[in-house]
């Protein structure tokens, strides 16, 4: 089979295309035969040597992936050949196969789309993880999604309007601004014209923001604290901008203001029942029209560096998805 394999730390034109053995399946694995990878910022990190996972070379980058069941371990009875599936991993996902224990699988609603599906998991289940669970978002709250545009914001976007918030997606152009406006959001500020902490506390009003989803980090998480009214909940989700800020803590003392990490991978492989329910609650979303899993881009398994390039370059709206074809 092919695999796209990071044999040194670098950037993506550093990656390379090889030919593995096929995996075979041990006790409660399975090998799923790759129709989709979806691919994500923190890939292009973690071949990097610059993500808090840190897999032995030579390892594949993809941390989600969608497919067909193509044999199944000793003690696996929840699937079947050739059922579709989709599944969480770090990485490891941008190959022909690959094995995966089945409880980190979850089943792929027909009528749904591979490369959407692919596509999901990690972005809309870690919305889903920062809106619902730690955000405990309510309907009527005023939410304010950071990086609006990409992978996770627009997830975040499309979900908070599920969950039955007003949404103000911000973004660093306007053509993404549109982009999120296009897909549900309330109201659009562009950060690159605007004043970000005004247009915050124009849109949260005298009562302030409930919600700030923030996987951006750097000087823009603190004007967003500043918005927050009395309880307002600051989502931590990561740091685009390769910032990693230090807030004043005042500021979450002056009206009981609160900070919530978010880590999905965490979350998931510590709780797959949890993971499943999650999954299946965002196919479901997607299969109804709910949400739109827009996909930006479909490249060919082995175009993965150029797929990662636009993806560091901030130049992706929704999710960038690899397809082995099969």
């Amino acid at each position: 089979m092919r695999a796209i394999l990071c044999v040194r730390h670098g950037p993506p034109e550093m990656l390379e295309v090889a030919e593995l053995p096929d995996p075979v399946p041990g006790a409660g694995e399975v090998v799923v035969e790759v129709s989709a990878v979806g691919l994500n910022f923190f890939d292009t990190l973690i071949i990097r040597d610059l993500y808090q996972v840190k897999p032995p070379l030579p390892f594949s980058p993809g941390g989600e992936f969608a497919g067909h069941v193509a044999a199944l371990g000793p003690g696996v009875t929840e699937f079947a050949v050739g059922d579709r599936v989709c599944g969480y991993l770090t990485h490891g996902a941008a190959r022909e196969k690959i094995v995966a224990p089945a409880s980190l699988l979850a089943p792929v609603p027909e009528g749904l789309d591979m490369a959407k599906a692919a596509g999901l998991l990690i972005t809309y289940c870690t919305a889903l993880y920062a809106l619902r669970d730690r955000g405990a978002l309510k309907p009527g709250e005023r939410l304010a999604v950071l990086g609006a545009a990409g992978g996770v914001g627009l997830a975040a976007v499309e979900l908070g309007k599920a969950l039955g918030a007003s949404v103000l997606a911000c973004a660093s152009s306007a053509e993404k601004v549109d982009f999120a406006l296009a897909h549900g959001a309330d109201q659009g500020l562009d950060y690159t014209k605007e004043d970000l902490k005004a247009g915050l506390k124009a849109f949260g009003g005298e009562a302030g923001l409930d919600v700030v989803f923030d996987p951006v980090g750097g000087e823009q998480a603190e004007q967003a604290i500043r918005a927050l009214g009395w309880y307002g909940r600051f989502l931590v989700i990561g740091f685009a901008s390769g910032e990693i800020p230090k807030l004043p803590l005042n500021l979450l003392l002056l009206k009981n203001r609160e900070a919530r990490g978010v880590d999905f991978g965490a979350m998931a492989r510590a709780h797959p029942d949890w993971m499943r329910a999650a999954a299946a609650t965002v196919m479901g979303y997607a299969r109804d029209g709910r949400i739109s899993a827009h996909v930006d881009g479909i490249y060919p398994l082995e175009r993965c560096a150029e797929a990662l390039g636009l993806i560091a370059g901030r130049k992706v709206k929704g999710k960038v998805v690899l397809t082995t074809g099969k």
